[in-house]
C-alpha cells in the first residue's frame, strides 16, 4: 500500500508530478504500468481544483511580503507569462492550447502549470479542469511508453536475434 501512496504524493509534487511518478513506480516500486498511470493521474489531478481556487489568490497575497514576495512574484510571472503565451498562440482554442501544454510531459509545461495559467487568464473552472485532465492524460500516455521502450526493445531484439532453425 506505502508503494502506491508514494506514486500519488510523487504525482501531487510540482515540476515532478506524473512525469517521475510513473517511472519511479514503474522502475522502483515494480508497479504494474497500467495500474501507475491510473494512480499517478489520480495523484497528479488532486490539487488541480485547489491550483486553480486558490492559488491566484495565494500568490497576489503574498507578492510583496518580505520573505516570500520575490518567489511569490516570480510564480505569478511565471503563470501570467505562461498564460499570456498560451492565449496569443490558440485565439479561441484555449481549450485545446491549454490540453496540448499539459499534454506535453515537460518541465513546467505539467497540470501545476497549466492550471495557473488557466486561472490567471479566467478560464473557467469546469473548463480548466477538463482541459488539465484531458492532457494529463496524453502526458501519462507519452511517459507510459517511454517508461515500456526498453521492455519494447527488449522484445523486439530477442525477436530479431533469435536464430532461425535451419532446415
Amino acid at each position: 500500500m506505502k508503494k502506491y501512496l508514494m506514486t500519488v504524493l510523487f504525482a501531487m509534487i510540482p515540476i515532478f508530478e506524473l512525469r517521475g511518478a510513473i517511472p519511479a513506480a514503474v522502475w522502483g516500486y515494480k508497479i504494474n504500468f497500467v495500474v501507475a498511470y491510473i494512480i499517478a493521474v489520480i495523484g497528479n489531478m488532486i490539487p488541480v481544483p485547489f491550483i486553480y481556487l486558490f492559488a491566484r489568490k495565494v500568490l497576489e497575497w503574498g507578492k510583496d511580503k518580505k520573505y516570500i514576495g520575490k518567489f511569490f512574484s516570480f510564480c505569478l510571472r511565471k503563470g501570467e507569462k505562461g498564460g499570456e503565451k498560451l492565449k496569443a498562440k490558440s485565439g479561441k482554442g484555449l481549450f485545446l492550447a491549454l490540453m496540448f501544454f499539459v499534454g506535453i510531459p515537460l518541465p513546467v509545461t505539467g497540470a501545476w502549470t497549466g492550471t495557473l495559467a488557466a486561472s490567471i487568464l479566467d478560464m473557467g473552472f469546469k473548463k480548466s479542469v477538463l482541459a488539465v485532465f484531458c492532457g494529463v492524460l496524453i502526458a501519462g500516455v507519452i511517459v507510459s511508453l517511454v517508461v515500456l521502450l526498453p521492455e519494447t526493445f527488449g522484445f523486439l531484439a530477442k525477436i530479431f536475434t533469435t536464430s532461425v532453425p535451419q532446415t
